[in-house]
């Protein structure tokens, strides 16, 4: 997608927009602008020999000039072309009045009303070739007319309009890049939100369903094996507090998970289950990324296979590239978009992995790759 570029006025202030004229020219920078006015009265000390017709025509071209000039402010949210129109205007009016004072008032000393307006209210992108073009002009114009004085102002000319220009574009990036910071704050508290959100569901869906498995246990043993019933509820207890220090970890984001303890506990639980549990002998060596990763894999297929599956055979299979979980349970709809599946998802996705689930009357497979590991 092709982004626009901005046009708008540089000096454009959208909270004036609905104030009366006169407070959005203050608002918008008319009291900078006010005291360089009375500069147009200067040409009127030269008016020696004037004729009362150059007088009228004098006064009527600087107030055309005055308008133009502090009405830079007041127009700033008006349309690129209307914006335009009115830098036309004010460089007409200019001209206008070094032509009925016969020179008195020559272009070249007025360019920096010319360059100043330029810079609040032509787009950056134009007015940065604008103001250096008219300064440009009034300079040599000045030259070949031998003008000291108009060489001097086609100077502060573009000495004024491009330190007008550039202090507000650098303004205008420096709160773009203040908006951008506040974006991606944003941004990154709703990935937080969204990690916390996905932990918590990985911690408390296996710990509670650990809980309640080995629940349901020591109440068939209550009456027949008290000393087995004791030891289902304290291995309960230990899952509770275990889930409750994972819980204060993970809110601080330095909760460790790793393959070998997660498949000690799906062994544990699956047993409580009565679910036979098949898995590896020995586990091969990973890094704390991989293991991280296979062990919540192992998590989550594993409570879905306690709560969900109805199924008597559980098998585990890792090697260092991937790991495997099968049961012989009734399937499930694998479009039904699980959110601790989908969460597993997006964790191997954000890994470089990829995360395949096959589910049918005869059972259900998770299987999670990663890349394989270069060897050093």
């Amino acid at each position: 997608m092709t982004t626009q570029p901005d046009l708008s006025a540089p000096a454009h202030d959208a909270g004036a927009d609905g104030l009366p004229w006169w407070r959005r020219g203050l608002a918008q920078g008319a009291g900078y602008f006010l005291p360089s006015g009375a500069f147009v009265l200067v040409p009127f000390l030269f008016s020696e020999g004037w004729t009362p017709r150059t007088w009228a025509l004098a006064i009527l071209a600087a107030v055309a000039l005055l308008v133009f000039f502090l009405g830079t402010t007041v127009v700033l949210h008006w349309s690129e072309t209307r914006r335009w129109l009115w830098f036309a205007g004010l460089l007409g009016a200019i001209a206008v009045l070094g032509w009925v004072t016969d020179g008195d008032a020559r272009p070249a000393y007025f360019a920096a009303f010319a360059t100043a307006s330029a810079a609040v209210l032509i787009a950056w992108r134009h007015a940065r070739i604008v103001i250096p073009a008219l300064s440009l002009l009034a300079l040599g114009w000045s030259l070949v007319r031998g003008d000291a004085f108009g060489v001097v102002m086609g100077m502060m000319a573009f000495g004024i309009g491009w330190g007008i220009g550039s202090s507000i574009d650098a303004e205008r990036t420096k709160v773009a890049l203040r908006r951008a910071e506040e974006r991606t704050a944003v941004l990154a508290v709703a990935a937080e939100r969204e990690r916390i959100g996905r932990d918590l569901h990985d911690i408390l869906g296996h710990s509670l369903t650990t809980i309640a498995v080995k629940a349901d246990l020591a109440q068939r043993l209550v009456g027949r094996s008290d000393d087995a019933a004791r030891a289902e509820i304290a291995s309960m207890a230990d899952v509770a507090r275990q889930a409750l220090a994972d819980v204060r970890a993970t809110a601080s984001g330095m909760r460790e998970v790793r393959l070998a303890a997660e498949v000690a506990a799906a062994r544990s639980v699956l047993d409580a289950a009565g679910i036979e549990c098949r898995t590896p002998s020995a586990l091969p060596v990973l890094d704390d990324a991989r293991s991280e990763l296979f062990g919540y894999v192992v998590r989550e297929a594993v409570t879905n296979v306690v709560r969900h599956a109805g199924a008597s055979v559980c098998r585990i299979t890792v090697d260092d590239a991937a790991i495997t979980i099968t049961d012989d349970g009734r399937g499930f709809d694998t479009r039904s978009g699980r959110t601790g599946l989908r969460g597993l998802a997006e964790r191997l996705d954000a890994a470089g992995g990829r995360l395949d689930v096959t589910s049918s009357d005869a059972g259900t497979t998770v299987h999670a790759a990663l890349e394989p590991r270069e060897e050093p």
